[in-house]
């Protein structure tokens, strides 16, 4: 009886350890990109080279456009809610969209003070709130993506409260291409 128990004792021990034994994981193989030229539909007419220059011509203006008169949104400290100075700014984000068919990334953003979830959760309220009012101005949601980087992308490193206030905002970055 002794003996089947020490054999049963050793057989779990050795089973215990190839089990918490370290797996290896090999790395995803890497993802073939579609070039523009394969996946973009095209009339007969029109030449390679043409598509994309106009493309990115258009984007290059709407990136500038975008850059020069759309400040980022602040809010107030712990509040995800949009004021008049909020909404201004996106209803003129809204007019930059309504004049070509690029995307927008809005990004949500806190201060440092809170914990990283906390702060990722108020970034993410943050940029729905956005998100939301943009789509109440016509912007199709297809168009608009959000993020929350909570306090990992600050734009000011100092601990004061004119620096707590410029990192407590939504930010917004023109990306290609709705339809």
């Amino acid at each position: 009886m002794k003996r089947l128990v020490l054999i049963l004792a050793v057989v779990l021990m050795i089973a215990s350890l190839i089990g918490c034994a370290e797996k290896k994981v090999a790395a995803p193989p890497e993802q073939p990109v579609a070039k523009p030229s394969e996946t973009m539909q095209k009339p007969e007419s029109v030449t390679e080279k043409e598509v994309p220059s106009v493309q990115q011509d258009a984007m290059t203006s709407g990136a500038k456009e975008l850059a020069t008169k759309v400040s980022d949104v602040l809010f107030a400290f712990d509040k995800y809610d949009l004021d008049d100075a909020a909404k201004t700014t996106i209803k003129g984000l809204s007019a930059i969209m309504g004049k070509s068919n690029a995307k927008v990334i809005v990004e949500g953003n806190c201060d440092e003070r809170g914990t990283k979830e906390y702060n990722l959760a108020l970034g993410d309220k943050r940029a729905n709130a956005a998100k939301q009012y943009l789509i109440s101005l016509g912007i199709p949601s297809a168009r608009i993506d959000t993020i929350s980087y909570g306090k990992e992308k600050p734009s000011c490193t100092e601990s004061t409260e004119e620096c707590w206030t410029k990192n407590r905002r939504d930010h917004f970055v023109l990306t290609e291409g709705g339809r």
